[in-house]
């Protein structure tokens, strides 16, 4: 397959870029980290995928698929969170969280191979960003994990996940801290990436789930390394994964 690469962080298309070419599996015809210049790109070239960032100056990937009057097969890339970006899972479209994991990649690529394989025919593009939109506005419907249930003894305590500051992996154990306290719970930070409203709640890090109605301020170092405070009384401090600082500064308005 023919692929195009738009995205407008350079060193998230070259790890893009390096990661296809090892598969084998793609013959790269063109990148771009400029959306209007990638618009021209596309047209020309004519891929048969093309991964596509969603946030964008100038253009939106949603902006430029517009601008296209037929689209190739889009693997949509995107630093945001993955509840709403389930809906871009239908027909040809899929969609890969950053930092972009290889099993994913993987994924994305055999459901490209299978759709090129039967012949299945580029959608146009507005009924692609309908279809979008409509199953966007169903996923809006979903119903959030409200409370969590940690164990203590024989008792269980119910915990409002409103006054959870962050939740926090450690000693092989997930814990729901509040301003108080801090409660073993049995879902993973994985899980409560899933199940918590991604309008409150965000993964800064691998172990880490922060209720963003607790930020307090953010802090950066000369090398780069970004860490969110708490308004907590005890001002606890958290600290950013690099791949997510991007996209923790998106959230924020920053």
């Amino acid at each position: 397959m023919r692929a195009f690469l738009v995205d407008d962080e350079q060193p998230a298309l070259e790890r893009l870029r390096r990661m296809l070419s090892a598969t084998g599996r793609v013959e790269i015809v063109g990148a771009c980290t400029d959306a209007v210049d990638a618009l021209r790109g596309v047209r020309d070239a004519a891929p048969d995928l093309l991964f596509l960032d969603i946030h964008m100056p100038e253009l939106s990937g949603f902006q430029l698929l517009a601008g296209l009057d037929v689209q190739p097969l889009v693997v949509f890339t995107t630093a945001y969170d993955q509840h709403a970006l389930q809906a871009f899972s239908v027909n040809s479209i899929d969609y890969l969280l950053k930092p972009i994991e290889p099993d994913r990649l993987e994924q994305a690529l055999r459901k490209a191979e299978q759709l090129s394989t039967r012949g299945t025919p580029p959608m146009p593009v507005p009924e692609v960003l309908a279809h979008l939109a409509s199953v966007l506005q169903g996923a809006t419907k979903r119903s959030w994990l409200t409370r969590v249930a940690s164990r203590c003894g024989d008792r269980i305590e119910v915990v409002d996940v409103r006054r959870a500051t962050h939740f926090i992996a450690r000693d092989k154990l997930t814990f729901a801290v509040t301003p108080e306290r801090e409660f073993v719970v049995d879902q993973t930070i994985a899980d409560l990436e899933d199940q918590l409203n991604p309008a409150h709640f965000m993964r800064i890090h691998r172990g880490t789930i922060v209720n963003l109605d607790h930020l307090r301020d953010l802090h950066s170092d000369f090398g780069g390394r970004l860490t969110v405070r708490l308004n907590d009384p005890a001002r606890t401090t958290l600290t950013v994964s690099r791949e997510r600082v991007r996209a923790l500064k998106q959230r924020l308005g920053i």
